[in-house]
């Protein structure tokens, strides 16, 4: 057998390549042979076949000829590289072949690397020999001749499916709501699920990330869970979990047991709404502007309160305001004195211009300067009324306007007529005496 002119090395992708095991998806990989001239003169060559061992068995590389795909590839020494014609020769081989079907000088520290992809592996370990046809010369117009190679590589026993690895988010901290992205590295040879909090998503086959759907975007910090499921060893199972945070998250509930530390709370169904601040003195109550806000309740128990003013829960109900003398009753909406109505006032003193009863109609009772006087209801003209009493204790009595009057005093009893103010006396009449 005459010697190749050019030298053959294999090298596998991965390496060594492992058997395909029965139940579980093909073990595939990538075959290199890289053709080199390691001689000191340059060597011509018209083709370069590699037949490929077919079948299942220790000595085969694989039994499916069909899915490998080849290519090839020249490397001068200087780095130049141009592409190499590589096709199927027959069932169970492939031939590289130079440009225009003629012969391709190949220098020392030249190279060609034909590149079988896509290879599935024998179920069988072993050791696989590919032989090599070279046909080439050692002179640009010598003759050509076949000369014979044969290159070996190594089949090892399937392994153990490694676990998935990697189980992670695209984003570790997200906004409440935002859309997610999980992403993990495995085998087709496992059934995936994610499992998260009030449900779970199985993944379809060969894919290897997962988003929820918008309604299960996460609220709060969230952890997932990816179950994976061998699908040849019965009950292996993995569990890989990864959390993504929430920036301001969303609650259902929230319970507390020994206190809770923040400088504010705001409501969650407006991001502008009113809102609760914890200042060093108290608490304040915000509205959306970030003026003085308002408190709803349906109850309030103080021990004590300041405010300015207190008002009815409508903008036209009366209202009261705290001066520095007292107390003011207003009017709604307006700065109008208003009305206090009460069964009963239990007062040390009463400062007013007037009392009436409760109607129009009934009489009334001012505080003029000089004292008191009685008016009859009805009217806002003075019109002097009636005081009703079983007896009447008085120095001066005065009987009404343009009438007799009575003076009281220690000696007793004087009755004056009334003429203009005069003092002259005057005269009782009565239907009876009683002394």
């Amino acid at each position: 057998m005459t010697l190749t002119l050019l030298a053959y090395t294999l090298m596998t992708d991965p390496t060594p390549l492992e058997a395909s095991a029965a139940g579980r998806s093909p073990s595939t990989g990538t075959v290199y042979l890289i053709v080199t001239n390691t001689g000191q003169r340059a060597a011509f060559w018209h083709s370069i076949q590699v037949q490929v061992p077919l079948g299942d068995g220790a000595g085969h590389l694989t039994p499916d000829f069909k899915k490998i795909k080849p290519r090839g590839e020249y490397g001068a020494r200087s780095g130049a590289q141009s592409p190499v014609n590589v096709k199927p020769q027959g069932s169970d081989a492939f031939q590289a072949t130079a440009p225009g079907g003629g012969r391709a000088r190949l220098d020392p520290g030249d190279h060609i690397v034909l590149t079988l992809e896509n290879v599935t592996v024998a179920a069988a370990a072993g050791v696989a020999v590919l032989r090599v046809t070279e046909n080439s010369s050692s002179t640009q117009a010598g003759g050509l001749s076949n000369r014979y190679a044969a290159v070996p590589l190594v089949k090892t026993a399937p392994k153990e499916i490694p676990a998935p690895r990697d189980f992670r988010p695209d984003d570790a901290m997200v906004n409440a709501g935002s859309n997610i992205v999980l992403r993990w590295e495995g085998y087709d040879d496992f059934d995936y699920k994610i499992l998260f909090p009030g449900g779970q998503a199985t993944v379809p086959q060969g894919v290897r990330s997962w988003s929820p759907a918008a309604a299960d975007a996460p609220k709060r910090a969230t952890t997932y869970t990816l179950l994976a499921t061998s699908r040849t060893t019965p009950k292996q199972e993995h569990f890989l979990t990864t959390t993504v945070e929430v920036r301001d998250p969303i609650l259902d509930t929230l319970t507390v047991t020994t206190g809770v530390n923040t400088p504010w709370v705001q409501g969650t169904a407006n991001a502008t709404g009113g809102r609760v601040t914890f200042t060093d003195t108290g608490v304040q109550i915000s509205a959306s502007s970030g003026a003085q806000g308002s408190v709803t309740a349906d109850k309030a128990e103080f021990n004590g309160v300041r405010t300015e003013w207190v008002q009815g829960r409508n903008s036209d109900d009366g209202w009261i305001s705290f001066p520095k003398e007292g107390l003011n009753v207003r009017r709604g909406s307006g700065q109008d004195w208003g009305t206090v109505f009460a069964d009963k006032a239990d007062l040390n003193g009463v400062n007013t211009r007037w009392v009436q009863g409760r109607t129009a109609a009934d009489g009334w009772i001012s505080f003029p300067t000089s004292g008191l006087q009685v008016s009859r209801g009805g009217t806002d003209t003075p019109t002097q009324g009636y005081v009703y009493a079983e007896s009447i204790c008085a120095k001066d009595a005065p009987y009404g306007q343009g009438g007799g009057w009575i003076n009281l005093h220690d000696q007793g009893m004087t009755v004056y007529l009334s003429k203009n103010g005069s003092n002259e006396l005057g005269s009782v009449t009565a239907s009876s005496f009683n002394r």
